[in-house]
């Protein structure tokens, strides 16, 4: 038996490796597999820095509908990966940690949302991306933060219409469009701890801050706020506004993409209920990511997203709704 080129050999899976090290490692077998990684804006700064595509759940969907990888390296969350999976089911799509859940999507389990929809007939179902695969397959169409408004706007206006499962982004919705929506009781736990009296003391502090804030948050944050938007809408806003000095109110990982976009302005993270007053509104789902576990999946090729055809036609016909819009 041949012996392995120890320049290209695989460093064997015990090892202990430097962040370097495994850095090197992912992109060798990133190139072996065939493979893309995707990373969500909140992931951790070095999971950012080697993704091919970082973007919010719109552009992540995008890029996930687009690609010729043989295999998807999601860095987000379970319905991230799912929503890749259910646009590309002949490739292999890989979420570093099975338990990269999230709070939004868990506030609506299907056989709830099932006898929800049983209970409001004839309704057009508007579901927000951050949901599973079986609540998108029970929706007419998906939204993102992103084109939410523009997609309540594109539906005839005598149609009634549910909202879910994000009570926080359809409240906003109602707001801009006028439209009178159902909306589900879900929330995320990131957004609404983020705490408004911690929040109007940096507004004191700092008078001339602007603050950002993701429609996920609840609405006496968003009164607050001078931007409401997804979080690429948040980073577009903190580049082109003339200010210097910006309070986000959205998941910390987006500072990342902000400094780097702006080093030369000032980029507050909005603090959380937490004892620790420096806190800011982290997810700890998104964070179970890690290097570690990204060269893992690469290397052994699982954890793998897998799911049932007719979950995955029903709910790629709802996305493909979304997409169709443009």
């Amino acid at each position: 038996m041949t012996s392995p080129n120890p320049a290209t050999a695989p460093v064997p899976a015990t090892a202990t490796r430097s962040d370097h090290e495994l850095v090197e490692e992912i992109h060798r077998l990133k190139q072996e597999r065939n493979a893309i990684i995707l990373a969500h804006y909140y992931q951790q700064p070095e999971i950012q820095e080697l993704a091919d595509f970082v973007g919010d759940s719109l552009g992540l969907a995008q890029a996930a509908d687009k690609t010729g990888a043989d295999t998807i390296l999601f860095c987000g969350v379970h319905f991230m990966a799912e929503t890749a999976k259910i646009l590309n089911p002949g490739r292999k799509v890989l979420l570093p940690d099975l338990n990269a859940g999230c709070s939004l999507a868990d506030s609506a389990p299907p056989e709830k949302f099932r006898a929800f929809l049983d209970r409001h007939p004839d309704h057009v179902v508007v579901s927000y991306i951050n949901c599973s695969a079986e609540v998108k397959a029970m929706s007419d169409i998906i939204c993102t933060s992103s084109n939410a408004v523009r997609v309540v706007q594109s539906i005839p206006a005598d149609r009634k219409v549910i909202f879910a499962p994000d009570k926080h982004l359809g409240a906003y919705v109602q707001r801009a469009t006028g439209r009178e929506l159902v909306l589900w009781d879900g929330v995320c736990e990131v957004h609404v701890d983020i705490s408004i009296d911690k929040l109007k003391f940096l507004l004191g502090k700092h008078p001339d801050a602007k603050l950002v804030a993701h429609p996920e948050c609840p609405p006496h944050i968003l009164a607050e706020a001078d931007h409401v938007g997804s979080t690429s809408s948040l980073l577009d806003f903190v580049q082109r506004d003339p200010g210097h000095t910006f309070i986000v109110a959205t998941e910390g990982g987006i500072l990342h993409k902000m400094r780097a976009a702006v080093p030369h302005k000032h980029l507050i993270a909005a603090p959380a209920n937490a004892e620790n007053s420096c806190a800011c509104a982290e997810c700890p789902y998104m964070k179970l990511n890690t290097l570690e576990k990204v060269h893992a999946a690469l290397l052994h090729g699982k954890p793998e997203i897998t799911m049932d055809e007719a979950v995955r036609v029903g709910a790629l016909r709802s996305l493909r709704a979304m997409l169709n819009l443009g």
